[in-house]
């Protein structure tokens, strides 16, 4: 892991000593200067990440090493130390640049105090551009539907995105695109130069999400050893996503319904109030009026989340939007894989249209990559869909198994694909080519499945 690397700048050989060996005992990479010209030359060479630069130095001063250095790198922090000056000095320094300004003689923790938050500021700073970097590059997701139910949902999407309601409810069951729906609505806003974050409150645990959110100070609790900014200060301006919502923990939920009402505000630990402008997006699975009667919801924070709601409903109640959602996966799957891609047979494109797909965009999406993966033809077949589809399909009289007798519906999938494997076995009499060939998979694959259903050693 690369240490941070701090440059001392000081004409005195004894202070230029002692911060040296104070800073390497913390863990930085610390080079040292006598002159400006010296200090602007290691600047060059090694790019520190922190200055700390005499104001007085023989040659060129401080301030026009201080200028020089910011001209070659914007991002550079840089501590103006000096035994003279007063307030004029301190803020022509800042003017120019500098993140601070201390007087000698200075104490050495108090200066160490003073490092770590100009490179925590510092890496906040980094990491706000690498993130809105990130979010030019990314634009709003693709979100298909000409269905009836989908007209409705991106409507609504369309109004929320020019509004700039506080916050929004997106429902529905896992694999819906809760999160595409939320990013689509940030990068169509007027929020899309800003941060987009996202956490899933139930993979966090309760006693860690309230420091994810709010952020803590040093010394909160054991583990925390420096001061972090939770989510809502680093999307100040932008968009949080609460994905996951109904599984946070009820204690958790006061405290978000307590931050919803004023948009301000403490870190744990600390007691300055810090205001925010966040739109909250929330996400879930669960029927939140359910929780509520079970009291593992709360009904005030609920209609506080749900002033804009969105129900996304599932794959198997659009239909007519499945086709659609196929040829754009193929699309981008065939371009991934190199593998290019005319269409759909129709038997292939009946089954899946017919399949109730209960993992919904999800679980078509990895269908279609499956596919693309291990298909043969340059058209998605039946043969190339998982067993467990073609099994059902034939359980429903959807398709025709005239060559295979799958077991009756109830049973195991797993005990499904040994089944299809041994009578493609002794359909070609245990000739393991013109098996796999049957089954359409590579031979590979195929021993692969006998291995594992103890048909091969």
């Amino acid at each position: 892991m690369r240490r941070t690397k701090i440059m001392v700048v000081d004409d005195e050989h004894l202070i230029r000593w002692s911060l040296e060996q104070n800073l390497k005992k913390q863990g930085y990479e610390v080079y040292t200067a006598g002159t400006g010209e010296d200090a602007l030359r290691l600047a060059r060479e090694e790019q520190p990440d922190l200055v700390l630069l005499d104001y007085h130095l023989p040659g060129i001063n401080g301030l026009e090493v201080l200028q020089r250095l910011k001209e070659t790198d914007e991002d550079v922090v840089v501590i103006m130390v000096t035994a003279q000056g007063g307030l004029e000095t301190a803020v022509n320094t800042m003017r120019h640049g500098a993140y601070d300004y201390i007087n000698k003689p200075f104490n050495l923790d108090e200066l160490s105090i003073v490092i770590r938050k100009a490179l925590e500021t510092s890496d906040l700073r980094r990491e706000v551009v690498q993130l809105r970097s990130e979010h030019k590059k990314q634009g709003p997701p693709t979100i298909l539907g000409n269905s009836k139910h989908m007209k409705n949902v991106l409507e609504m999407m369309a109004k929320v995105a020019k509004s700039d309601a506080s916050t929004v409810l997106i429902q529905g069951e896992s694999g819906t695109g809760k999160e595409l729906v939320a990013k689509w609505i940030h990068y169509e806003s007027a929020r899309a130069e800003k941060p987009f974050v996202a956490i899933n409150c139930a993979a966090v645990p309760a006693t860690l999400l309230e420091s994810e959110l709010f952020g803590h100070e040093k010394g909160a609790f054991t583990d925390a050893k420096a001061s972090k900014k939770g989510l809502f200060e680093l999307a100040d301006g932008g968009t949080v996503f609460l994905d996951e919502i109904g599984d946070m923990e009820i204690g958790m939920q006061a405290k978000l319904l307590r931050f919803l009402e004023d948009r301000t505000f403490r870190r744990i630990g600390g007691t300055k109030s810090m205001p925010v402008d966040v739109r909250i997006v929330s996400a879930t699975n669960k029927d939140l009026l359910k929780a509520i009667e079970d009291k593992t919801f709360r009904n005030d924070l609920y209609y506080r989340l749900q002033v804009i709601p969105i129900f996304l409903p599932p794959l198997r109640e659009r239909k007519e939007d499945i086709i659609t959602l196929v040829n754009y996966f193929m699309e981008n799957f065939s371009k991934e894989f190199n593998k290019p891609m005319k269409g759909i047979s129709n038997m292939a494109e009946k089954l899946l249209v017919e399949y109730s797909w209960p993992g919904n965009i999800r679980e078509l999406k990895n269908v279609i990559e499956r596919a693309i993966i291990l298909g043969t033809d340059e058209n998605l077949l039946l043969e190339n869909l998982p067993l467990e589809i073609v099994a059902k399909a034939s359980q429903s009289g959807a398709v025709s198994m005239t060559t295979f007798k799958l077991p009756p519906e109830g049973i195991d999938i797993e005990e499904v694909e040994r089944e299809l494997i041994k009578q493609s076995l002794e359909i070609t009499d245990w000739n393991q080519s013109k098996a796999a060939k049957k089954l359409n998979l590579g031979i590979d694959a195929f021993r692969y499945r006998m291995k594992k259903f103890g048909f091969l050693k």
